[in-house]
């Protein structure tokens, strides 16, 4: 595509180009003269180069740069590159390589994207790979994994940013970051697509600075973590967002009477809220209720709902309930009327709490079960 053939409205101070380099003296020039014949807006961070980038940068007097007087890693580099450019007031950030394995002539798609877009979609190269290797297909994977969405392209570094959007901490520094801002970007809910673009795998003069054993340990590392918080925070967060957005009108009749499954499957989702709420194993209740949700195939909302019977404002009777159950089980029992009721409490007679809590769960669970099927045939009775 020409340049011409796409009008750019953000050349009046809302887009930048973001060029981290680091001893890329014989690609750099090309990549800057390219760029400069689509934007001025351009700022590049010397990343403590080696060579002579420093003094090729001096005679381009138009562009901002960052010279940092040792390597801190692309990461860190880019981190810099985006709270100069928020400082500049730029609303959005185009990442470049100065390797030269991209074309600053495919900067248009990226412009054409933005004004195609609400703003709020992270644009994502997409190279033409004859054939997919393994370690592209595993980020692929990872990446779906961590945020529930598909890309064709996950690692490619030609990119667009809503800056608005960019956290203000991370928690990476090297190659690795790319993937932690993308993942965190889709876990604020933004769309992240792809754009085809051209690219050079080997060319002549690149330089690449990916080392393949450390950098894979640290992505490899990276990924695992952002696993587990998409497990015990990302996805129960989205569920209970979801869930607050309804009425308790909208929610009795979308997903109590109206919702899919027959009466007794509502009746087990009861169930299960109940069993899980009463349980002892306080700071997994959500991942638990959606867990055994999906396995046993029943109504998620339903049983998340009612498992919150172990809201704060609930918390002491179930505590208490679950002391007095369990004191027949254990030989030195805990006077409730002669101590104050609290986490040490419960600290120092768990048995005792763990057993009665497990009987109060199993039980009210069962009893929930009957009650919950009892009025569902009443008010929703199934067709026979």
């Amino acid at each position: 595509m020409e340049v011409s053939e796409v009008k750019n409205p953000f050349s009046s101070d809302k887009i930048c180009i973001i060029i981290p380099a680091y001893n890329n003296v014989k690609t750099l020039p090309a990549i800057l003269e390219r760029t400069l014949k689509i934007t001025q807006n351009i700022i590049v961070v010397n990343d403590g180069s080696k060579d002579s980038t420093q003094q090729i940068l001096d005679n381009y007097l138009d562009i901002d740069v960052i010279h940092l007087p040792q390597n801190v890693g692309k990461g860190n580099a880019l981190k810099l590159a985006f709270r100069h450019a928020v400082a500049k007031k730029y609303d959005f950030a185009v990442t470049l390589d100065a390797s030269g394995q991209y074309d600053p002539e495919d900067l248009p798609l990226f412009f054409k994207g933005i004004n195609d877009s609400d703003g709020k979609t992270v644009f994502v190269g997409q190279r033409d790979f004859s054939k997919k290797n393994f370690s592209v297909k595993l980020a692929e994977f990872w990446f779906w994994l961590e945020t529930g969405q598909k890309l064709n392209d996950v690692n490619c570094g030609f990119r667009l940013y809503p800056l608005q959007f960019v956290p203000k901490k991370f928690f990476t520094p090297k190659f690795e970051f790319e993937i932690e801002i993308l993942v965190r970007l889709a876990w604020k809910n933004l769309e992240i697509k792809n754009i085809p673009v051209h690219h050079h795998e080997n060319p002549v003069d690149r330089i690449s600075h990916f080392r393949p054993v450390k950098d894979v340990i640290r992505i490899t590392f990276l990924n695992l973590i952002l696993i587990l918080i998409t497990v015990f925070y990302v996805i129960p967060r989205n569920f209970i967002q979801n869930l607050r957005k309804k009425s308790f009108k909208r929610f009795i009749k979308e997903d109590v009477l109206a919702s899919e499954g027959t009466n007794r499957t509502k009746a087990f989702s009861i169930a299960m809220g109940i069993f899980v709420g009463f349980s002892p194993f306080w700071g997994f209740h959500t991942l638990l209720v959606i867990g055994l949700s999906v396995v046993f195939k029943l109504n998620k909302v339903l049983a998340f709902v009612v498992s919150n019977v172990s809201l704060p404002p609930f918390i002491p009777f179930l505590f208490a309930a679950s002391l007095y159950v369990g004191s027949p089980f254990v030989s030195q029992k805990t006077d409730l009327f002669s101590q104050e009721l609290n986490f040490d409490l419960i600290k120092n007679n768990f048995v005792q709490y763990a057993i009665g809590s497990m009987i109060l769960a199993v039980s009210l669970s069962a009893l929930s079960f009957f009650i919950s099927l009892f009025f569902l045939n009443k008010i929703s009775p199934e067709k026979k």
